[in-house]
């Protein structure tokens, strides 16, 4: 069955460039629909992309069809991947705040596939804070951004801003597509964010955990298209598309529902920054100010990964995660050793580009018999590439046991 591919087309220099883009995704054997904003039509006709496709290319949200369908919505459901060649700042600035006020925009924001945005435009407009803000939100839900190349621009300056070399383009989108198969028939399990720990009914213990890591990975899978199930702490991330949540508050809720779901996984990510300890009583009403010094006494939760450790099938692949303020190799490696695990994803607090909160992390993956340090990336980048990983070692695992 052909992939279909949707190509927006916006109003800028490069949109001539689209139509080679297309002609070659065309020849490959992929059905491509192209959607323009009114202001590409200055650039380039439409008459060109209907030539190439066959399909009748969309501007207005209003057309009408033969078929009486909701057209931006129908393009939504098919397609495979959405691609905007190339993206001005404009556009960026409305997909980063969910505005929909033409074709285009109201395509993308229905759309549920993978989500390539590549940016095109004067350089000082592609270094504005706040251009540069909106593609870091984009970023953050999910969408790939090809960043522009440097050279001579068509306003005439030299500067970043240049679309993307369209044989890169071509070969990046193909990638993207071919991963969206990897997992497909699998199933993944992630953890994410903090749990918390009653002290009474006003007060608990927490930890700085957004989820952002978690629930990155879990956006991943399913990109590549896995079944995904996500047990979540309580953050204010909202759930990837087509993504299972299983909402916990403590530890051991957290521990429970691991418990039922972990046997049916191929892949189980232990994101979460769970809370060792937990008091041992929980007061039956607020603790009362008395005194200098207010002493609780704390038992040990359950440890959820040494559990799956040892309990998991020989077919299963444990992923689990150390954030660490020191020591990190020698820490991270003894609990992969400890908890019986696949691979650490460990990271450390205090290096810039990792930790809570942000966007990107900065990691170092240890195996059973080497490591492998990364450069800064985003979450989801990531996210994308622990779960290749933890694919091939899925694989060698069924070859050992041939």
């Amino acid at each position: 069955m052909k992939k279909t591919i949707v190509l927006g087309v916006t109003g800028g220099i490069a949109a001539f460039k689209a139509a080679q883009l297309t002609s070659n995704f065309i020849k490959k054997g992929y059905d491509v629909e192209v959607i323009m904003t009114k202001n590409a039509t200055e650039f380039i006709t439409p008459l060109t992309f209907e030539s190439l496709t066959k399909h009748n290319v969309m501007v207005s949200t209003f057309e009408k069809v033969a078929d009486r369908s909701v057209k931006h919505i129908s393009i939504a459901q098919r397609a495979d991947i959405f691609v905007i060649v190339p993206a001005t700042a404009n556009v960026i600035a409305k997909i980063a705040h969910g505005i929909a006020d033409d074709m285009l925009t109201t395509t993308f924001l229905a759309a549920s596939c993978k989500k390539v945005i590549c940016p095109a435009m004067n350089t000082g407009m592609y270094e504005n804070p706040i251009t540069q803000k909106n593609l870091d939100l984009c970023r953050s839900y999910g969408y790939e951004i090809f960043e522009p190349a440097s050279g001579f621009l068509a306003c005439g300056d030299i500067g970043k801003g240049k679309l993307e070399d369209i044989t890169i383009i071509e070969e990046r989108v193909e990638q993207l597509l071919m991963e969206e198969q990897l997992l497909t028939g699998k199933h993944v399990l992630v953890t994410a964010g903090p749990t918390q720990e009653a002290l009474d009914p006003v007060r608990y213990l927490t930890n700085h955990s957004t989820g952002k890591m978690g629930y990155e990975i879990a956006r991943a899978a399913k990109d590549m298209g896995a079944e995904v199930t996500l047990i979540s702490g309580p953050t204010s991330l909202a759930v990837p598309a087509g993504v299972k949540r299983i909402s916990i508050t403590s530890a051991a809720e957290m521990f429970q529902a691991v418990k039922q779901e972990y046997e049916t996984q191929d892949f189980i990510i232990k994101a979460a920054a769970v809370g060792d300890y937990r008091p041992e009583a929980i007061a039956q009403d607020k603790i009362k100010k008395a005194g200098d010094v207010l002493e609780v006494r704390f038992v040990k939760n359950e440890d959820i990964l040494a559990y799956v450790g040892e309990h998991k099938k020989a077919q299963q692949v444990l992923c689990g995660f150390a954030m660490e303020t020191q020591n990190l190799i020698e820490n991270a490696t003894i609990k992969l050793k400890k908890k019986n695990c696949d691979m650490i994803v460990a990271n450390n607090l205090r290096v810039e580009g990792a930790g809570f909160a942000g966007d990107t992390n900065v990691a170092t993956l240890i195996h059973q018999d080497h490591m492998e340090t990364l450069d800064k990336m985003s979450k989801y980048e990531l996210g994308k590439k622990i779960l290749q990983i933890l694919l091939e070692k899925q694989k060698q695992k069924g070859q050992a046991s041939c």
